[in-house]
């Protein structure tokens, strides 16, 4: 696979995304801004906002490049490493870096209708005489309902799994794992939603075609989540459904805000504000100490949750 060809597969997703959505909700009012980062690089930001049927959505490349910032030099990841060299941080031997990617979160406003995200990256790194020394790939796809339909959950998992057997027959179980282990509320013993697959640091050197399973995960999106979107726009709810949805949509602005490696990453780093903050939903309630009616969907959600927080790996 050519150098380019991340680069602009990337670039055509985000535009066909943002076609197939808008399809979705012609009401959706769409915004595009071009930004520039000081230390180097920028991207391009595509919000669907105001819709009858799209609440807000984002739909962000950004493509940054410069020094390694200490955050990451200094960041260990989830197998033990640390971002150094012999002990010396990337910055302290002169090195630089370019990320490239693309970002997706959409909320609904339809409370049966799950909040998506999804996002791929390549991070490249380079030493003081710009060659590449190492690069890396990362992202995923999740699924957040704040109602329970077990049609959906199977075929949102099932889209996933035939694309990540189409590489490698431990990926589907490997990064799904991955997912619960990472999209967890630690502080409220719950799941952030009912998983998808994660990754991230992942090498050529581990399997063959990872940058082409990284942009079959991108491809996966709409198949993942359109039919969805689809099979349930239409059916009627009640205030009831929507105030549920907005308190659960604060357990979401709540990882986000504490546990999210790209939100902390780029608020500590100087990204675009705007862009970073995309994810969070419109509308959001913290109600005081919320407990669902024994017995209700609101209640299975989440005993679901619960659970799925504390299931071994």
């Amino acid at each position: 696979m050519t150098e380019n060809v991340f680069d602009s597969t990337v670039d055509a997703l985000q535009l066909l995304i943002v076609d197939e959505v808008h399809k979705l909700d012609p009401t959706a009012t769409l915004r595009t801004d071009e930004w520039k980062r000081p230390g180097g690089g920028g991207g391009r930001t595509m919000v669907l906002q105001g819709g009858d049927f799209l609440e807000k959505g984002g739909i962000n490349t950004s493509d940054v490049y410069g020094d390694v910032p200490e955050v990451l030099a200094d960041r260990t990841d989830t197998g033990g490493r640390t971002f150094r060299d012999n002990g010396r941080t990337f910055r302290d031997n002169g090195r630089t870096f370019r990320a490239k990617g693309l970002s997706i979160v959409l909320h609904p406003r339809h409370p049966f209708v799950p909040t998506v995200h999804m996002n791929i990256r390549r991070f490249d790194v380079f030493d003081a005489d710009g060659i590449r020394v190492d690069r890396w790939y990362g992202g995923g796809i999740d699924l957040t309902p704040w109602y329970v339909f077990d049609d959906d959950v199977d075929h949102f998992h099932g889209v996933l799994r035939r694309m990540c057997d189409d590489t490698h027959p431990a990926f589907y179980r490997r990064f799904s794992e991955w997912c619960d282990v990472y999209f967890t509320n630690v502080h409220r013993g719950e799941s952030r939603g009912l998983g998808g697959i994660f990754f991230d640091e992942l090498r050529e050197e581990e399997t063959t075609n990872i940058e082409r399973f990284v942009l079959a995960t991108g491809h996966a999106f709409l198949p993942s989540w359109l039919p969805l979107a689809q099979r349930r726009r239409n059916m009627a709810y009640s205030d009831h459904h929507t105030l549920w949805q907005e308190r659960r949509r604060s357990r979401y602005a709540e990882f986000n805000l504490l546990y999210d490696r790209g939100t902390v990453f780029g608020l500590r780093t100087g990204g675009r504000i705007e862009s970073i903050l995309m994810s969070l939903p419109p509308r959001v309630r913290w109600d005081y100490d919320v407990q669902p009616d024994p017995g209700s969907e609101e209640e299975r959600l989440v005993k679901i949750l619960q659970e799925r927080a504390r299931m071994p790996v």
